[in-house]
């Protein structure tokens, strides 16, 4: 991020979007989109997010594809979150752990988003599998959709949310890091003034915030600075159909995930 700026491009075929690039709703049109979006953000992103959901519809051809994008990210010197949102319990985590954090996978990414909501501690295989192979997680807090209010704002100054932020701050501290623990979190741009009404305060987290909702769903780099304000030096800003819409030129995309990281950088300092 310091040497990049802010900016993660998001990786989601859409069928509406690999109809616009003129390309197939299959295998075969999936790679070339995500191709081209990794080679438009090589030297100019700090990373890249594939949602999973999108490769996943294509069945193993599509999860082949997500490996090659893994795999391709790697090579290009890009981090890649892979955005699966798992969370389960016991053996069952522990494989979800392995698949997206373990020396060796095929989909071992350099970051996963993970679902809180079966308890923290459910998350435990794969805290621990992060630190352990030099990964990183990203946990739900406040997400960018509006219905998360329902569960997350939940108990007021004793929220659902403020709870899973105090749990990731807890865990950060029990760890050993440079820059940032690898227990992160998933804060939406679009939350507005909620951060401050439940009482959470991110200037004292200790790890990295993931922030959908920049660009297509509704937050300006303004809203970003407002929200995020005494922690912005630790927000991954999340943009996918911003981007991506400016496509299938290679050239169209470097440029506006340029001016992306231009207008941030002045936006965050």
């Amino acid at each position: 991020m310091r040497r990049s700026g802010p900016l993660c491009v998001g990786i989601d075929p859409h069928p509406g979007l690999l109809e616009s690039w003129e390309l197939a709703d299959d295998a075969e049109g999936l790679r070339s989109f995500a191709l081209r979006t990794l080679d438009a953000a090589a030297g100019s992103a700090a990373a890249v997010k594939p949602q999973v959901a999108l490769f996943e519809r294509h069945g193993s051809r599509g999860l082949a594809v997500l490996e090659e994008v893994l795999a391709g990210a790697r090579e290009r010197g890009l981090e890649a979150v892979a955005d699966a949102k798992r969370g389960d319990i016991g053996s069952t985590m522990a494989a979800y752990a392995s698949a997206w954090l373990g020396e060796g996978s095929p989909l071992a990414a350099d970051a996963v988003t993970l679902s809180p909501y079966l308890g923290f501690e459910s998350l435990r295989p794969a805290l621990d599998l992060a630190e352990e192979n030099g990964r990183g997680t990203f946990v739900l807090a406040l997400t960018s959709n509006p219905e998360g209010a329902s569960v997350q704002h939940r108990g007021g100054p004793e929220s659902v949310a403020a709870g899973t932020v105090q749990a990731a701050r807890e865990e950060n501290a029990r760890r050993e890091w440079e820059h940032a623990g690898p227990c992160g979190l998933v804060v939406g741009a679009t939350v507005g003034p909620v951060l401050e009404e439940l009482g959470i305060d991110l200037a004292a987290f200790n790890g990295l915030v993931l922030a959908p909702g920049y660009g297509a769903q509704g937050a300006s780099e303004e809203d970003l600075a407002r929200v995020f304000r005494g922690a912005t030096d630790k927000v991954l800003v999340s943009s996918s159909r911003g981007v991506l819409r400016h496509g299938p030129a290679q050239g169209a995309l470097e440029a506006e995930i340029r001016r992306c990281n231009e207008a941030l950088g002045e936006a965050l300092g």
